[in-house]
Formats: C-alpha cells, sequence, structure tokens
C-alpha cells in the first residue's frame, strides 16, 4: 500500500492533478499563515476564539479553508494574535 506521500508524488506526474493543485497555493498559503500564527502566539483554537468573540468551531473552520474569511474576520484574527494583516497584488505569471 502506498503512503499519501507516494500517492500525491505519482498524482503530480499528472499534468492536469499538477495543474489543479498549483491554483490551490495561495489559499494552502493563507492557511498555513494562519495556524502559524496563531502558534506563535501560544494560543489554542478555543483561547483564540474567545480574543476574537467566537466559537473554536469557527476558527476551526478558518484554519480549515472551509469556508472565505472576510477581510474583517482576517483583521481580527491578526489582531487576536498580535500579527499585521498584509494583502497584496502582485502581476499574474
Amino acid at each position: 500500500m502506498k503512503s499519501v506521500r507516494e500517492w500525491g508524488l505519482a498524482q503530480m506526474k499528472d499534468p492536469d492533478f499538477k495543474r489543479e493543485y498549483d491554483a490551490l497555493e495561495e489559499e494552502f498559503a493563507l492557511l498555513t499563515s494562519l495556524t502559524r500564527a496563531r502558534t506563535r502566539a501560544g494560543l489554542t483554537q478555543e483561547e483564540l476564539a474567545q480574543r476574537m468573540g467566537t466559537t473554536q468551531s469557527v476558527i476551526a473552520r478558518l484554519e480549515s479553508g472551509r469556508g472565505k474569511p472576510s477581510t474583517r474576520t482576517l483583521e481580527r484574527y491578526a489582531k487576536a494574535t498580535g500579527t499585521k494583516l498584509r494583502i497584496t497584488l502582485e502581476a499574474a505569471e
């Protein structure tokens, strides 16, 4: 039986799969940034939720990518984790 890593490496050889995977790169980067900010702040999802005035399940949804957060939500997340939200527009490749 293949490991998940082996399966993923094999799938990346398929141009259609790789294109779709690459299209999600920015979303994955945001999710990673959210989780890292919370971890650096030394907060659990529950503690972060309390700081933001929401529930742990909302934080879990944000960090898992199940939904598109608003700019206001990202600003509240940044403030609660002691970080700064920066949104940039860059030239398309």
